[in-house]
């Protein structure tokens, strides 16, 4: 269930890069949707680092586990 909560947000965070892409291109920058974008892609990779961390602190991720 963690690991698919990361990789959620990691494509979350891909859809809004690109998405910021699009918008400005087809926009020129003239509207406030790049800048939206930008908002939403440093709030999912602030959560997508908080739920890295703490799964990390909670052990449920481990650091280069032993195979």
């Amino acid at each position: 269930m963690l690991k698919f909560l990361i990789v959620v947000l990691m494509l979350a965070v891909l859809v809004s890069l690109f998405s910021g892409l699009f918008f400005l291109i087809k926009d020129g920058g003239k509207t406030n949707r790049v800048l939206n974008s930008l908002a939403l892609r440093v709030a999912l990779s602030v959560m997508l680092l908080a739920v890295i961390l703490i799964s990390l602190w909670q052990g449920g991720l481990t650091l280069n586990p032993t195979p």
